[in-house]
C-alpha cells in the first residue's frame, strides 16, 4: 500500500487529486473501521490510519475520515484548547490560504467565522490568488492560516510580508511547513529545477527549499511575534498515539 500512495502523490497532480478524494474518501474510512485511532477532528476511530509521504511514507498518517495529517490534527487540537477560535461571540475574520480539506467545511459552517479561502490552483478555494499579491486589504483579517505553502514559494519572504500586511494589528496567524531542526540555518538553491533532484533534495518534486531553525527568524524579520509551541508537551502520552501526532512537532503561532 505504501508504494501505491507514494506514486499516486508523486505523479498525479494536487488539484486531482483533491478532486478524486471525495469519491474515495469514504469507501477508505468504511474499510477501514476499528477502535485503534481516532481523529479529534471528526472523532471517528479506525484500526489503522493511512500511510502518508512524498518520499519516506510514514505510517498512520493520514485519517481516513477527514484526510488529515499530524499537524492538521495537532493545529486542530491547539485552537479548540487554547484559543477561542471556536467559541469566540465576537465575528472573526479568516483567510485560509490554499485550505486543507480536513478543516474545509467544519470552518465554513462556523456562525462565529467569516470565513475566506485563497490559493492559486486549488479546486476547493474562493478565491484564486498569488500568495504574493493578495487582493485583500491591509490589516483585514483576525486570523490567518496558511500551512505547507511557504516552501513552494520561491520568493518566500514577498508572501511573508502579504500574510503581515492582511493580518490585524492584535491578530495571529499559524503557518506551518516541513522543517528540518537538525538545520540551523534554511537551504535553498533555484538553480535545482529538475522533479527528481528537488524531491532528492528538498523532500518534494514541488519545494524549493528546506527550512531550518532560522524559520521564526524570517517571520520575526517581517514583524511577526512568533510563539515556538511544542504543543504536544501538553497532551497526554496515550493521546498522542491514538491521535497519531508527531511528538515535538512545533506550531509557529504569529501575532502581528
Amino acid at each position: 500500500m505504501k508504494t501505491i500512495f507514494k506514486s499516486i502523490l508523486n505523479t498525479i497532480p494536487r488539484p486531482w487529486l483533491i478532486k478524486a478524494s471525495y469519491l474515495v474518501r469514504p469507501i477508505i474510512a468504511f474499510a477501514l473501521k476499528g477502535d485503534t485511532y481516532t481523529d479529534p477532528i471528526d472523532g471517528k476511530s479506525f484500526r489503522k490510519f493511512l500511510p502518508y509521504g512524498y518520499g519516506n511514507q510514514r505510517e498512520n498518517a493520514l485519517s481516513p475520515s477527514t484526510l488529515s495529517l499530524e499537524r492538521h490534527r495537532l493545529m486542530w487540537l491547539f485552537l479548540k484548547d487554547e484559543t477561542d477560535f471556536f467559541t469566540s461571540t465576537k465575528k472573526l475574520k479568516v483567510l485560509h490560504i490554499a485550505p486543507e480539506q480536513c478543516f474545509l467545511d467544519i470552518f465554513k459552517k462556523q456562525d462565529n467565522l467569516d470565513y475566506i479561502t485563497s490559493d492559486l490552483e486549488s479546486p476547493i478555494a474562493d478565491v484564486k490568488a498569488d500568495i504574493c499579491n493578495l487582493p485583500f486589504n491591509e490589516n483585514e483579517f483576525d486570523i490567518v492560516f496558511c500551512n505547507h505553502v511557504l516552501e513552494h514559494i520561491p520568493d518566500d519572504k514577498k508572501a511573508m510580508q502579504e500574510l503581515y500586511r492582511v493580518l490585524k494589528p492584535g491578530g495571529f496567524g499559524i503557518f506551518q511547513i516541513p522543517q528540518d531542526l537538525s538545520r540551523a540555518t534554511t537551504f535553498e538553491d533555484d538553480t535545482i529545477t529538475d522533479k527528481k533532484e528537488r524531491a532528492k533534495i528538498f523532500g518534494q518534486y514541488d519545494h524549493v527549499r528546506v527550512y531550518g531553525r532560522d524559520y521564526f527568524d524570517k517571520l520575526r524579520t517581517i514583524g511577526f511575534k512568533v510563539d515556538e509551541i511544542d504543543y504536544t508537551q501538553k497532551i497526554a502520552p496515550e493521546k498522542l498515539e491514538r491521535f497519531c501526532l508527531m511528538k515535538h512537532e512545533i506550531l509557529p503561532v504569529c501575532y502581528k
